[in-house]
């Protein structure tokens, strides 16, 4: 497209946002209380989807102009900055690095016989964010999944010594396990942590006999060398959780081949054991001592969160917040698309949560009583680099942590059909449950189940990083009815994070202005309901990340 041609749509899409309400939902229910308009949705997406934006890298001029847009756009809404020091920004110190080489990955058996392992067909390298050098030699254990669930009675390092040695454990965990449980276990950073605890010097990531169907080992290869990125502490330094074991890489089934030859249990076993619900794998060591030899590039990168504050009404309640978050970023330009086009313009993922937010910020803006509770906006940055800005402002709100009272996240909602219900990941672990059936039932949406548990989509948006300070948190999904499984699977098979997720997909603008509505609904039922939200008793991540005493534990 051309410059002319694209500022032409630029400046269309600027005045369209500037307009009144063009256009309403045609299945808004008598109850709801605000009206989203499908064309204003349009038009933000019409801007921050723009070639112009680059697709909004962390880090790049492009997610800068996109934060400056959400900014004037608060700013256009009557929302007070949040960022701190009067500005809608919160500086966000970022750590970017990656793989500077291929590495080296040998094995050692014990005839004293060194077999070099193959870059791209054996193993791939894991970029380090502490050094730009890594070198480790330790004995290999093999750990299972390497989860450890004590209210579940399983250890997988039970019997196992894996103090100064490299661990090697399967990707996920237990499909027996609940769902959103089962995604917190699965999840590497967790894993990583267990085995530093235990004294181990690295990490060894092989997949599963299912999870290589779903995302074949060979597909990481175009990826290696990508930037990944953490965030910067007060002392400047990269924040790694179990940085004493990091990942040193993953390894094919054709490398996994080579490090349980000759183990107590052959690898096939280990495979078809981890396949059963209970996923009941016994560790054992492997008989090699591995040498992993890393270089990594790393930078010092600048990025922000973009708050915005809508002041609760109550003197009472106004003091507790209630978070909106949905990720700004997406992943810039890439060599990863097969025609000319290598821009990753992100038009679902996620310029349609940001324009959801705006939207939601419109209904506060116009309703004619104000929210009891303060709304706070945060468009975060890094998502797409392991939900990082949403990490660091969680660590370090601009608000009072135990203020906290609730998040809700927009994150790609699929409007490529009109959807009827939704899945509300972790609603029922708290009381935003009823408050969300409720806001649901108001716009005429059902509530569903999570159809993808293989995904462990709970623990791969912004909305966790909320969880883990122990804050309830929902994160909604447009549902699998009326279309909508075959809707969704097709976009993440042929659009997601491609150059083709941009305006030239079907979006569904009378769909997105229904989504809007329905977390607007949601959003307006935690701000003026009487108690603050609270984590069920008993519930597990309840337990795991708001201990007794905390503001959000249930008494």
């Amino acid at each position: 497209m051309s410059f002319s041609r694209r500022a032409a749509l630029l400046s269309a899409a600027l005045l369209m946002v500037a307009q009144p309400v063009l256009a309403a939902p045609k299945a808004k229910t008598p109850a709801a209380s605000f009206s989203p308009s499908p064309d204003n949705i349009r038009a933000h997406m019409a801007f921050l989807a723009d070639d112009l934006l680059e697709g909004r890298e962390a880090g790049t001029r492009g997610y800068d102009i996109a934060a400056n847009y959400v900014a004037s756009q608060y700013a256009q809404l009557g929302v007070k900055p949040g960022g701190g020091n009067g500005s809608y920004l919160q500086r966000v110190p970022l750590l970017a690095f990656k793989n500077a080489s291929e590495g080296a990955f040998s094995v050692t058996g014990a005839d004293g016989q060194a077999i070099a392992l193959k870059f791209g067909e054996d193993y791939l390298p894991s970029a380090q964010a502490q050094a730009t050098e890594v070198a480790v030699s330790a004995p290999l254990v093999f750990v299972g999944y390497g989860v450890v669930a004590p209210g579940m009675n399983r250890d997988d390092y039970a019997g196992l010594d894996v103090k100064g040695k490299i661990v090697v454990l399967l990707t996920g965990a237990p499909s027996s396990l609940q769902t959103e449980e089962r995604a917190h276990y699965g999840n590497l950073t967790v894993k990583r942590a267990e085995a530093a605890k235990r004294g181990a010097v690295g990490v060894i990531v092989m997949g599963t006999t299912s999870s290589e169907k779903r995302r074949p080992f060979e597909r990481g290869v175009a990826y290696y060398s990508e930037w990944r990125m953490t965030w910067r502490d007060a002392q400047d330094v990269g924040y790694v959780r179990g940085v004493s074991a990091p990942t040193l890489a993953s390894i094919s089934p054709k490398g996994a081949a080579k490090l349980f030859a000759g183990a107590p249990v052959a690898l096939d076993a280990v495979l078809a054991a981890a396949e059963t619900p209970e996923g009941a794998v016994k560790g054992f060591d492997l008989p090699f001592k591995a040498a992993v030899a890393l270089k990594s590039e790393i930078e010092k990168r600048e990025s922000s969160n973009v708050v915005g504050v809508i002041e609760g009404s109550d003197p009472a309640l106004k003091a507790q917040t209630i978070i909106l978050t949905a990720h700004l970023d997406h992943t810039g330009v890439n060599d990863h698309g097969k025609g000319p086009d290598k821009i990753n313009n992100g038009a679902l993922d996620n310029a349609s949560g940001i324009a959801t937010l705006l939207e939601v910020a419109r209904g506060f803006r116009d309703a004619k009583t104000k929210p009891k509770r303060t709304i706070l906006l945060v468009a975060v940055t890094a998502e797409e680099k392991g939900l990082v800005g949403s990490e660091y402002f969680a660590n370090n709100p601009t608000v009072q942590k135990a203020d906290i009272a609730a998040n809700v996240n927009l994150d790609m909602p699929v409007l490529l059909y009109p959807f009827t219900d939704v899945i509300a990941f972790g609603a029922d672990r708290s009381t935003l449950g009823p408050a969300v059936a409720r806001a649901a039932g108001r716009a005429g949406i059902a509530l569903s189940g999570d159809p993808m548990p293989e995904e462990g989509l709970f623990t791969r948006s912004d909305h966790y990083r909320f969880v883990e300070q122990g804050v309830p948190s929902v994160f909604l999904m447009t549902g699998f009815q009326n279309g909508g499984e075959k809707g969704f699977k097709d976009f993440l098979s042929t659009h997601y994070h491609k150059p083709s997720d941009d305006l030239n997909l079907p979006i569904d603008y009378v769909a997105a202005a229904k989504f809007a509505q329905v977390n607007y609904e949601i959003a307006r039922e935690l701000a003026d309901a009487k108690d603050r939200p609270m984590w069920k008793a008993g519930d597990f991540f309840g337990g795991q990340f708001a201990p007794a005493g905390h503001p959000s534990t249930a008494k």
